[in-house]
């Protein structure tokens, strides 16, 4: 139950893994933090959440997520993928737009922002299409998107890569007037023609039609140059490749505005796990190497590569339960992400949890500019924290997930870090790790209010 005013005390969480502190949360605020705030301790309908041992971070920002719905209920809704990012620390997703009927019209991403409000769980801001049904002939109403109530700033094609030049570069062009950015599936669709795999030494065993890094990363250098002669802003989907790193390297030292993101799955899992044929371990972009899951770490740590996307893929039981080939391409990471950052990025010493914050929700939350999420936690600003055990360890069972999916590649694996809390707008949807009540919208704003 939630506390008759909506206030709770934080008592001696470590700060992004700093000094531990009291935070006190008041109407949807974080309105003291420090020594003060214990002094409400005593306070009618003030609910006090023993933090000790848990690190607070803000609320994770997720700019990578299939929620399926409209569509294709049989996958995910809304509703439940919501309910997973709650469950994975997560406060805001961006929905992509390869839903059925596609994202591509004010619409359709009204409808999908109105059923992430009436989910109550996260921020869900939807993501619309770059062109007009993924087909890659013409643009989307973009403008239309970007003026609706949704306001969407992020436009992508994901699944599908935007491959026309002249096209691109009028999408580029076009979502300047609203400070938009256009997000990228960097795939040259001729080099990847019944591609099932990484190009390299496993396929070649294996005998299976090789995906190879240089589809991923002509469409990276040809992007970053579009976008550097236009002056726009560029943002590279689930970079998989040590050369993507370079070539993304090299267009931030010359100033040009793009930003990348890493999968938690391409940070830890390589092509070596395709000689078992499970086809839980098929996904577009392919599984690399160890080579490349390195440079990615690397890139990440460094900056190169700006934020941590989930790249969130439910599918049905039967689309991935099949022969490798009949297979559908995807994997589910909500619920597993946090663990999987802490285990590959944080407990490797590459990164501490201030630049955990940074990868996970100040960042995404710039790029998809989202002014009230992946905030400081200070007095004043929005009360969206995850509060983690990072002492804690689990096994990942699938069955006992929040999401439809079942295919996670991390099933049986024991992973560290446990969410605790999530708090969405000053309010618990998550304690002690179980999901407990969404927010409830009362005011009718729209997604621009900041409420």
């Amino acid at each position: 139950m939630a506390a008759a005013n909506g206030s709770y005390l934080i008592r001696g969480a470590a700060i992004l893994g700093g000094a531990a502190q009291d935070l006190l949360i008041r109407e949807g605020l974080i309105a003291e933090v420090g020594s003060a705030a214990s002094g409400s301790a005593g306070s009618s309908g003030v609910k006090v959440i023993d933090a000790e041992g848990l690190v607070a971070l803000p609320g994770m920002v997720d700019v990578h997520t299939h929620l399926r719905e409209p569509g294709r209920e049989d996958a995910e809704t809304v509703e439940t993928g919501t309910r997973a990012a709650a469950l994975g620390g997560y406060t805001a997703v961006h929905a992509m737009a390869n839903s059925n009927p596609v994202a591509d019209t004010a619409g359709v991403v009204e409808q999908v922002y109105s059923l992430g409000r009436d989910a109550g769980w996260v921020d869900v801001r939807p993501v619309g299409a770059v062109t007009v049904g993924l087909a890659g002939e013409q643009l989307a109403e973009l403008g239309a998107m970007a003026d609706s109530r949704a306001r969407v700033r992020m436009f992508s094609d994901d699944g599908i890569c935007v491959h026309d030049p002249v096209l691109m570069r009028r999408a580029l062009e076009y979502v300047k007037a609203f400070d938009g950015v256009v997000a990228q599936h960097a795939q040259e669709p001729r080099l990847t023609v019944g591609a099932q795999m990484n190009e390299g030494a496993v396929s070649a065993v294996l005998g299976l039609t090789g995906w190879p890094a240089v589809a991923e990363e002509s469409i990276i250098a040809r992007d970053v140059l579009l976008t550097q002669h236009v002056g726009s802003r560029l943002h590279v989907c689930h970079v998989s490749t040590a050369g993507s790193v370079e070539i993304i390297r090299w267009a931030k030292a010359r100033g040009i505005n793009v930003t990348a993101e890493v999968t938690p799955h391409h940070l830890w899992l390589t092509d070596e796990l395709v000689r078992s044929y499970d086809p839980v371990y098929k996904v577009n972009p392919p599984l690399r190497t160890d080579e490349d899951v390195q440079a990615l770490r690397a890139g990440l740590a460094d900056g190169t590569i700006d934020v941590v996307g989930t790249d969130h893929a439910p599918h049905p039981s039967e689309h991935k339960e099949c022969e490798w080939a009949q297979a559908a391409m995807g994997m589910t990471g909500l619920e597993t992400a946090l663990s999987v950052v802490q285990q590959t990025m944080v407990e490797t010493g590459l990164m501490d949890w201030e630049a955990f914050a940074r990868v996970t929700s100040t960042s995404p939350a710039a790029i998809g500019r989202l002014e009230d999420q992946g905030r400081p936690l200070r007095a004043g600003e929005p009360a969206n924290i995850v509060l983690v055990d990072p002492a804690a360890r689990w096994r990942v069972d699938p069955s006992a997930m929040a999401t439809m999916g079942r295919n996670s590649p991390f099933a049986g694996r024991e992973l560290p870090g446990r969410v605790v809390a999530t708090f969405f707008k000053g309010h618990p949807t998550v304690l002690d790790g179980q999901l407990n009540t969404p927010y409830q919208y009362t005011d009718g704003a729209g997604a621009g209010s900041g409420h």
